[in-house]
């Protein structure tokens, strides 16, 4: 979700780029950063994920 509001963000922010309209104001660009987070939190799902099933894998070998 959070990737999510940072693409929709990013879109916002370099559409006036493109339409020649208005740039948005400064705090647009900060939540652009979300899309970063967003991959971020993404990643450390899948690495916990990971290390949770060689956990269970090690246990289940015993």
């Amino acid at each position: 979700m959070v990737f999510f509001i940072g693409a929709v963000a990013t879109l916002v922010t370099v559409a006036p780029l493109f339409l020649g309209a208005k740039p948005f104001p400064t705090y647009m660009f900060g939540l652009s950063m979300l899309m970063a987070v967003g991959f971020l939190v993404a990643g450390a799902g899948v690495l916990r994920s990971v290390a949770a099933g060689r956990r269970q894998a090690r246990d289940a070998g015993r």
